[in-house]
C-alpha cells in the first residue's frame, strides 16, 4: 500500500508546469483586448486569432476600461496555464503605471513577455471645420484661442492621450482632454466637431483621413510611415516630438517557457504571412515580433521614457 502511495506521489510530481505544458492547449485560449473593437489592438488580436493553428481556436476577449488597465488586470489575475493571453498595449504595459497613482496590477511582475507584435505612429488629426492645414497652423491657432480645443482619446493613460500631453507641454499650448470609453465614441464626436483634435493610432484614423471625413495633419513617430509618406510628422515642425504606439502580447506571471515559446513561434508564423503582411502596411502598422526576452528589454525602456513625459507634463489620471 505504502509502495502504491510513492507511485501516486510519483506521477502527481511529474505533472509539473512543463509536462502540462505539453499537454497545451485541450481548450480554447481566450486572447483578451483591453479596449472595444475596431482599433489597432482589437485588429492583432483578430488577425492572429483567424490564423493561428495551436489546436484549439483562439478567442478574442474585448473587456475595455480605465485606460486598458481593467482587461490587463484581468489576464495579470488569471491562471498561468496558457489559456488567458492579453494583447497589451504602450499604455497598458508601460504609460499607466507612471499616470495611475493606484494600479491594480504591477506592469512587470505580474506578467510574462511573449512577444512585440506591431507599432505605429498616432496621427494628429483635426475635424474639418477647424481652419488648420498643417501643425504650424494648429499651434499658432490654440496660443490665440487658449483651452478653446478639446482633444479626445479611447481613455486615460493610451498612447492618443499622452501624446496630446507631449504636444501641449512642447508646444507650450493649452487644450482640454476628454477621455472617452473607447475610439468608436470618440470619432464621431471628432468628425462633428464636438471635439477638435485626437491623436488617434494610425490604423484607426487613416482610413477615415483619406474618405475626407477628418483632417490629418501629422504623425507622431520620428520618420514618416510608408503608409503615408505625404503627411508629414509632428516632429519637422517641433522638434524632438516622437510618440509610437505599440502593441505585444503578454501571459500571466509564472506561464511555462514552454507554453510561451509555442504561442511566439506561432506569432512569428501568423505575422508573417504574406497577406497579413500586406493588411498590416496599409494600415500603416510596423510589424516585429520579438523574443520574451527582447520585448522586456523594450518594455522597460519605454517605463522609463514615459515615465519621464508623464511628469514633464503633470498629466495624471486621478
Amino acid at each position: 500500500m505504502l509502495k502504491r502511495h510513492v507511485l501516486i506521489a510519483t506521477a502527481l510530481a511529474m505533472a509539473s508546469p512543463l509536462a502540462l505544458a505539453q499537454a497545451w492547449p485541450n481548450k480554447p485560449i481566450r486572447l483578451v483586448v483591453t479596449f472595444p473593437s475596431g482599433g489597432a489592438p482589437d485588429i492583432l488580436a483578430r488577425l492572429f486569432a483567424d490564423k493561428a493553428q495551436l489546436g484549439q481556436p483562439v478567442v478574442v476577449d474585448n473587456k475595455p476600461g480605465a485606460g486598458g488597465n481593467i482587461g490587463a488586470d484581468n489576464v495579470a489575475k488569471s491562471a498561468p496555464d496558457g489559456y488567458s493571453l492579453v494583447m497589451g498595449t504602450v499604455g497598458t504595459h508601460s504609460i499607466n503605471g507612471a499616470l495611475y497613482s493606484k494600479m491594480p496590477y504591477d506592469m512587470v511582475k505580474d506578467f510574462t513577455p511573449v512577444a512585440h507584435v506591431a507599432s505605429a505612429p498616432n496621427l494628429l488629426v483635426v475635424t474639418n471645420s477647424l481652419p488648420v492645414k498643417n501643425v504650424s497652423e494648429l499651434i499658432a491657432y490654440m496660443k490665440a484661442n487658449p483651452n478653446k480645443l478639446s482633444f479626445g482619446s479611447p481613455g486615460i493613460g493610451t498612447s492618443v492621450h499622452v501624446s496630446g500631453e507631449l504636444f501641449k507641454s512642447l508646444t507650450g499650448t493649452t487644450m482640454q482632454h476628454v477621455p472617452y470609453k473607447g475610439r468608436q465614441f470618440a470619432i464621431p464626436d471628432l468628425v462633428g466637431g464636438q471635439i477638435q483634435v485626437m491623436f488617434d493610432n494610425m490604423p484607426s484614423a487613416l482610413p477615415m483621413a483619406k474618405e475626407g471625413k477628418i483632417r490629418a495633419l501629422a504623425q507622431t513617430t520620428a520618420r514618416r510611415s510608408p503608409a503615408a509618406p505625404d503627411v508629414p510628422t509632428v516632429a519637422e515642425t517641433v522638434p524632438g516630438f516622437e510618440a509610437t504606439t505599440w502593441f505585444a502580447m503578454f501571459a500571466p506571471a509564472g506561464t511555462p517557457r514552454d507554453i510561451v515559446m509555442k504561442v511566439n513561434a506561432e506569432m512569428v508564423r501568423v505575422f508573417n504571412l504574406p497577406d497579413v503582411q500586406d493588411k498590416l502596411k496599409t494600415l500603416g502598422l510596423e510589424t516585429w515580433i520579438s523574443s520574451p526576452e527582447d520585448l522586456a528589454k523594450y518594455q522597460a525602456a519605454e517605463i522609463a521614457k514615459w515615465a519621464k513625459v508623464v511628469k514633464d507634463s503633470g498629466a495624471k489620471a486621478d
